[in-house]
């Protein structure tokens, strides 16, 4: 019932509404983080991240934060973390030259609050490591651009290089949009997580781009538009099967991973899910506008040969 379904379908009758879509979907993005900006973590912004957990639930986040404010520790973040009595508190752009400082957060948390407190883990970060770090992972995003640009350009002709690259961007630039529209923070985490979505995406991209490119091959009479249509519906189901699979996974380490691997777990659903739609609805219909044909594939393959 569901291959026959799925055999009716007529992507390419889809495209320019998708098309759309992803255009709007991008300037909103773009929107986004030019006016809204990126919730940086303390490895980009640097500061003082502590989890505590509190021998009393009953101790609001609004009393944690006030007893915080009271020790001119600057701009202070506090949020839920993990289980009820679990926060965790962001201290921004804090140094101190004083080993004991830690501990005097400490002690007057626990006497103002009246409760036992303990600090389960610490982080600091300094300026110039976290924006060494910040560089670092911009760097890291636009040298996998680049080899996979490298990797398609090598591997197929010209209009497929700048399919997928299209795609990839198109995926990067709306998982991020969307993490500064929710205000998730974005940490070295995150950026492992865009690294492995811009994987993803070629991977499942390259899985169509072959299945086009046999296809065109083999049916030369027959129009780009009737092939893209032919070839997704070919590679469709291995590629539901690889998403919905990865997707699983995904969602088990949301639900049950604990709060510190929501934030990757996150990325890496949204990243698998606009993956999977990029290489359908994105890739494939610039192959039909930059008007790739059969005689483009054999002149490249006798140049190959030669």
């Amino acid at each position: 019932m569901i291959k026959k379904f799925l055999e009716n379908i007529k992507f390419t009758s889809y495209y320019k509404r998708f098309n759309i879509l992803s255009i709007l979907l991008i300037i909103f993005s773009v929107f986004i983080l030019i006016f809204k900006g990126l919730n940086l973590g303390v490895d980009f912004k640097g500061g003082t991240l502590i989890e505590l957990r509190l021998e009393n639930p009953i101790i609001k986040i609004g009393e944690i934060r006030q007893s915080l404010m009271k020790m001119n520790l600057g701009d202070v973040n506090v949020k839920k973390f993990g289980k009820k009595n679990d926060f965790l508190i962001k201290i921004e752009k804090m140094e101190s030259e004083n080993s004991n400082f830690i501990s005097t957060i400490k002690k007057n948390l626990s006497d103002d609050l009246g409760a036992s407190i303990n600090f389960r883990r610490v982080e600091n970060v300094g300026p110039k490591v976290s924006n060494e770090l910040l560089n670092s992972g911009l760097l890291a995003i636009c040298l996998s651009l680049a080899a996979m640009l490298i990797y398609i350009w090598i591997r197929f002709e010209w209009q497929f290089s700048l399919a997928a690259i299209a795609a990839i961007i198109h995926d990067v630039i709306i998982t991020v949009g969307i993490f500064s529209f929710l205000s998730y923070e974005i940490n070295l985490s995150i950026v492992a997580a865009i690294l492995t979505i811009v994987g993803y995406s070629m991977n499942d991209t390259v899985v169509i781009f072959d299945r086009i490119r046999e296809n065109l091959k083999k049916y030369t009479k027959i129009s780009i538009s009737d092939i893209s249509n032919t070839s997704t519906k070919e590679t469709l189901s291995r590629t539901l099967i690889t998403s919905v699979t990865t997707l699983l996974a995904l969602f088990s380490i949301y639900i049950f991973g604990g709060a510190i691997l929501k934030g990757f777990s996150f990325a890496m659903i949204v990243g698998v899910i606009i993956g999977t739609y990029s290489s359908i609805f994105v890739a494939t219909p610039i192959l039909n506008y930059t008007n790739v044909n059969s005689k483009t594939v054999l002149k490249e393959d006798n140049k190959d040969n030669i």
